[in-house]
């Protein structure tokens, strides 16, 4: 069978520019995955005891845009979910983002107070900061609390989940979770906060549900196509294909290394399931005082499910990603030589005339996955 578009992975941003080929297009379109399943890394099911998980670590959908929520409504039916998360720190629990109660938590109650007041004082009408920014304020009490954060859990978890010093890491990486100057909790504060009614995997099943979609699965990009270097071509099936093709992998993957490997993180999961109605105090627990894991999402918080007074949890490391492993390369590595090394690849990408690179791998960015829709609809409407 002949096709017009070829895209290379089954995630979201696979997933989303299939489907606008396919319906507003209408191109038939090749969408392949070397795993044996749709939904990429999103990808739920339901264990042995009928308790939804997550393969591959906790998803929810979050963001700030209409647009967005009302694209994936397209497709699935959501419920309002605000996800709640917390650390391990000394042996006590706190929730995360950090707030006035984790100072409560950790500092004796006239310190405590002398801390918030100065925050109340120094940020007056801020919700929230950076820890980069708190560890630089020039009170002495709000640096104080900055630096217990920084070396009880920043520091820790960042060094567990990089596999770098903190000082290596792209700053953007620690400012990803803000300090809140209240008592509020939950993890995120963006307008549209929502699970799926039936599962993640439901809605890719939903959006791939097009009569011009071909799914091919167990299948391996560079098997599928060739990358022609002198002529700057795509082959498929032993010819030129001259369609569209849209590459979410890893990107030093696809040009075989020519500029070095890109680091990539990578996870794995213990999982346990106990007969208790509940493990942790939160769906998903950091630990960064732990010498392995870094953190425990127990799935019957995520969303609430009833399971017969069982629970499931996986316990998650993270590990450096090399090709041919069988775990999966999760989080771009950015440092300022990991950037260089890129740039090489997106400069040489942009040669071939009908390539387009959509995704966290590809563009060695780390996409929240509203980020990651947003993107591939970008893509969209430059196909």
């Amino acid at each position: 069978m002949s096709y017009d578009a070829i895209v290379l992975g089954c995630g979201l941003s696979g997933s989303v520019v299939a489907r606008y080929l396919a319906e507003k297009k209408n191109q038939k379109v090749l969408i392949i995955d070397r795993r044996s399943h749709i939904g990429g890394n999103m990808y739920d099911y339901k264990d042995e005891h009928g308790i939804l998980v997550h393969k591959y670590g906790p998803h929810t959908f979050h963001t700030k845009e209409k647009n967005l929520y009302d694209y994936m409504c397209r497709y699935a039916e959501w419920e309002e979910y605000h996800l709640t998360c917390g650390a391990v720190i000394n042996g006590k629990y706190t929730p995360t983002p950090f707030n006035f109660q984790t100072i409560d938590d950790f500092f004796e109650k006239e310190k405590a107070n002398a801390i918030k007041c100065a925050i109340k004082e120094a940020y007056p009408n801020s919700e929230f900061a950076t820890v980069l920014e708190l560890l630089q304020h020039e009170n002495d009490l709000i640096r104080e609390y900055a630096n217990f954060l920084f070396d009880n859990d920043y520091s820790l978890y960042t060094a567990k989940q990089w596999g770098v010093s903190p000082k290596e890491i792209d700053p953007s990486v620690l400012k990803r979770v803000p300090v809140r100057f209240s008592y509020e909790e939950g993890y995120f504060d963006d307008a549209y906060q929502v699970m799926p009614k039936t599962s993640f995997t439901n809605f890719f099943e939903n959006i791939l549900n097009h009569h011009n979609i071909t799914i091919s699965l167990n299948t391996e990009a560079k098997i599928v196509i060739k990358l022609e270097s002198k002529s700057k071509t795509v082959i498929y099936n032993g010819h030129e294909f001259e369609g569209k093709v849209i590459y979410t992998g890893p990107i030093d993957e696809l040009f075989d290394y020519e500029y070095g490997i890109l680091p990539y993180r990578s996870l794995r999961f213990e999982w346990k399931t106990e007969q208790t109605d509940s493990f942790q105090n939160a769906p998903v627990v950091a630990y960064p005082q732990e010498e392995d894991f870094t953190r425990i999402t127990e799935y019957t918080k995520l969303p609430v499910q009833r399971a017969n007074g069982w629970t499931t949890y996986a316990i998650e490391y993270s590990l450096p990603y090399k090709n041919g492993m069988k775990a999966e390369p999760y989080y771009p590595v950015l440092t300022e030589e990991s950037q260089e090394i890129y740039q090489k690849y997106l400069k040489e990408a942009k040669k071939y005339d009908n390539l387009l690179l959509c995704g966290r791998l590809a563009d060695f960015k780390y996409y929240n996955m509203d980020q990651a829709l947003k993107k591939a609809l970008k893509i969209c409407s430059n196909c």
